[in-house]
């Protein structure tokens, strides 16, 4: 039997099979990958670990910090290779969707096109703390012994709903546990370091991955993203629209004042940021990397969101090719570059990663309490109903 969804006033009920099931109160189910959901966007296969790691030499690495009734954050390492990253450059862009945000270490990668050291992603008040202790771990190498001057690359969204970021305890020892725990496979998601503390959509949100992987006769190439989702907005899903049909989605207070109902205080409102980091073994320098990070943006409206005034929504692209590799020392750079018209393809491929990316954010998250309250996650069953009956099922 087909799912019925009705409406009554402002509290969306989900009926199946004669069972009704409110949306404030409906059941979360188990953490579900978006392909469990049957939410598998686009054309393109993803790579063996549908994540940024399939990016061969890619490594992530998470240390969630809690403390107390209150301290609930964490950081979120992308190593690009496991050489040295100093002397062994890669070619890297940034592309801004809304900067409203904070992010270190930018305009040097803008102007020389290149990242000399991993990525860090935090909360928005750490990310100073962060840097000290990436520029520390960079300096620390033996081969860097010679070296002065470091450009550490951090980004941040604030999980202040959550998370009492003005304390920031714990910041530079977590950064060196997330660069100890960096590795290439499966990566963990939700609710686990950078993305412990954020929210999405007014439901928990965190960490997600996925990748795609051309075919040859496009390349072959592997496209990986990693994104830390803490934004709001109107939710939806394969172009369903959940948020509404689960009755929370931004400015809905004043749509149902509007329409005569007092409206929920409490509802979203829309506000907050993302950080998505792309990583392709493609060989691609700065300027059409900067171009594959607006497409991202692309993946990140496709679930909803209409990059609020006071969201800081930014992506950091890099590639891992050795065809494009860069020596701080070398007087003559000479590149073998994928050309413009190939490029589509990868455009393509990161919009898909990056919208699935962000549901993998949403449903692999678990609930965070402190003092602040409580927040949980995207109910998965009612979810389920709703796509069910849209006609997109989970595989079987």
């Amino acid at each position: 039997m087909t799912p019925m969804i009705q409406f009554s006033g402002t509290c969306t009920r989900l009926v199946a099979i004669g069972v009704a099931v409110s949306a404030a109160v409906a059941p979360v189910g188990a953490q579900a990958r978006a392909r469990a959901m049957g939410l598998a966007p686009g054309v393109f296969t993803p790579g063996p670990n549908n994540a940024i790691t399939d990016v061969a030499g890619v490594r992530v690495g998470h240390e969630t910090v809690t403390m107390g009734d209150s301290i609930r954050t964490g950081v979120t390492a992308i190593v690009p290779h496991g050489g040295d990253l100093y002397r062994d450059r890669v070619p890297a862009a940034l592309h801004v969707g809304n900067g409203f945000g904070k992010l270190l270490g930018v305009t040097q990668l803008r102007e020389l096109g290149e990242l000399e050291t991993p990525i860090l992603l935090t909360c928005t008040l750490c990310i100073w703390q962060a840097g000290e202790a990436l520029a520390q771990y960079m300096l620390a190498k033996p081969e860097n012994a010679n070296v002065r001057s470091i450009n550490p690359v951090v980004g941040e969204t604030n999980d202040g709903q959550l998370n009492a970021t003005r304390a920031r305890p714990g910041i530079a020892a977590a950064v060196n546990r997330a660069l100890a725990n960096a590795d290439t496979g499966r990566v963990a998601e939700g609710s686990v370091g950078a993305g412990h503390g954020t929210v999405m959509f007014g439901w928990k949100g965190g960490i997600g991955t996925s990748s795609r992987k051309l075919p040859a006769s496009l390349g072959g190439y592997t496209v990986g993203v990693i994104v830390q989702g803490n934004y709001g907005g109107v939710l939806q899903m394969a172009g369903v629209p959940v948020g509404q049909l689960l009755g929370r989605y931004a400015f809905q207070r004043d749509v149902e004042r509007a329409a005569g109902s007092p409206g929920d205080v409490g509802a979203e409102r829309g506000d907050g940021s993302c950080m998505i980091v792309i990583a392709t073994d493609a060989p691609i320098l700065s300027r059409n990397l900067e171009r594959m990070g607006a497409r991202a943006v692309m993946g990140l409206a496709r679930t909803g969101s209409s990059a609020s005034n006071g969201s800081g929504d930014y992506v950091i692209a890099f590639s891992t090719s050795s065809r494009v590799r860069r020596s701080p020392d070398a007087p003559l750079s000479t590149n073998d570059e994928v050309g413009n018209e190939a490029m589509s393809a990868l455009f393509q491929a990161v919009t898909e990663a990056t919208e699935e990316a962000l549901y993998d954010a949403l449903l692999m998250a678990t609930p965070v309490s402190t003092r602040a309250g409580r927040v949980n996650p995207l109910p998965r069953d009612s979810v389920r109903l709703l796509l069910d009956a849209r006609g997109i099922r989970a595989p079987r």
